[in-house]
């Protein structure tokens, strides 16, 4: 995909799984309201308190692969075993520096953006004060089972290995510190 002449500004939230970036990402599109939320596509079930288009487009892996064939999907990853996730077009479909698009997505996929989009895209990487903390917090939020949380804690060692390569590094040790930091970053990077 080429980069459009308007200017588009991209931003990615990107982290490990429990990190709080969905949390952050929240507070960013309540306190710039012009901000439209980019909605992942996923072949991932739909948990009970999850909304199709909303939260994800929840699609079949049949579905996901024909979109991919199709160039529908602008970046797509399997995040887990048999978990597909990625980006359609349509949705940076309009971003510019009146209407930003906010990604909420894994690293992998925050470094295709990147590649594509170049400093017209910025990523902020929510870092967990730790992996004992992140730990905590996947169990906390009781919706994987012991073997998932193992899984998701691997994967973080490698997305923490990864962050360097972020534009911003943001702790989340306090959230409403993490907030403040994010949407200072995230207002200089809008206005240029």
């Amino acid at each position: 995909m080429t980069p459009p002449d308007h200017n588009p500004r991209i931003v990615v939230l990107t982290a490990p799984s429990g990190s709080g970036k969905t949390t952050i990402a929240n507070r960013i599109m309540a306190a710039i309201p012009v901000f439209r939320f980019s909605v992942s596509a996923t072949t991932r079930p739909r948990r009970p308190d999850e909304e199709d288009g909303k939260d994800y487009y929840f699609i079949s892996h049949q579905e996901f692969q024909a979109r991919i064939h199709s160039g529908e999907m602008l970046e797509h990853e399997e995040v887990y075993p048999g978990r597909l996730y990625g980006t359609l077009r349509s949705e940076l479909e309009g971003a510019s520096t009146e209407n930003p698009v906010l990604l909420d997505i894994d690293i992998d996929g925050a470094f295709k953006i990147k590649n594509i989009f170049g400093n017209d895209a910025l990523i902020v990487f929510i870092r967990p004060p730790s992996l004992r903390e992140l730990g905590r917090r996947l169990r906390e939020r009781a919706t994987e089972n012991e073997e998932t949380i193992r899984v998701r804690l691997d994967r973080a060692r490698r997305e923490l290995d990864a962050a360097r390569k972020a534009d911003k590094v943001i702790e989340n040790d306090d959230v409403e510190r993490a907030v403040k930091e994010t949407l200072r970053v995230v207002r200089r990077f809008i206005r240029g």
